[in-house]
């Protein structure tokens, strides 16, 4: 990241002069005294070229793992969508088969109520039960019987799936809750990473001589 560049001292323009006891005193022209000198400011240290070097290493990984981070969140975000999409699949899947399920019962109570009334009008005596009336009965009850049979057990197998999908999406649900804390993890890094490098780099002044031998190493290194 490009720092505030430290400026050229301006001693090292000047002409040399020679030493005086006090070479930073004002003089007044009308009495030739020497007045209160003058204090120049602490130069600012600046970072020795390892240091920068350093630093824009540090602040390139950091970009590098920002971005890394960013699309772990978003990998995380697109699959718990996902799952909360399938839980709702789901859910509806599991109230349907409750509404199936209540189906199935009335279904199986109205064909042993038929089964008694067949039973009844085969053992009446007055009037004799229609041959013909009976076997037709027979007939519709054995279908109707049969068909309950086939659809029970496509709601078995319907279950049996739907309990596999179950145990599926519980896997899939401890796996994101999983990544969810290697994320927080991998972020709680990243972010004393960054704090590092404001500590030790941020605001830091250095010379633009040392920048350019800088770049021109890692560009000869092909970074």
């Amino acid at each position: 990241m490009k720092r505030l560049l430290i400026s050229l001292a301006a001693a090292a323009l000047m002409p040399a002069f020679a030493q005086t006891a006090n070479p930073g005193a004002k003089v007044d022209p009308k009495n030739n005294k020497v007045g209160k000198p003058v204090v120049e400011k602490p130069k600012a240290k600046l970072l020795s070229r390892d240091q920068l070097r350093s630093c824009i290493e540090l602040s390139e990984a950091n970009n590098v793992e920002a971005d890394a981070v960013k699309a772990d969140q978003n990998t995380y975000k697109d699959t718990a969508s996902a799952l909360k999409a399938e839980r709702d699949a789901l859910q509806k899947a599991d109230e349907a088969a409750g509404v199936a399920l209540a189906e199935m019962k009335a279904e199986r109570e109205g064909i042993l109520k038929e089964f008694e009334n067949i039973k009844a009008y085969a053992d009446n005596k007055d009037p004799r039960p229609d041959p013909e009336v009976l076997a037709a009965r027979n007939k519709a009850y054995q279908e109707r019987a049969k068909a309950f049979d086939t659809r029970v057990n496509s709601i078995n197998e319907n279950n049996a799936k739907s309990n596999e999908a179950r145990k599926a999406f519980g896997v899939k649900v401890d796996a994101l809750n999983a990544s969810f804390k290697a994320l927080e993890e991998r972020q709680e890094n990243h972010l004393d990473k960054v704090d590092t490098w404001k500590q030790e780099c941020g605001n830091k002044q250095y010379d633009e001589e040392d920048e350019k031998a800088i770049k021109k190493e890692r560009a000869a290194a092909g970074k």
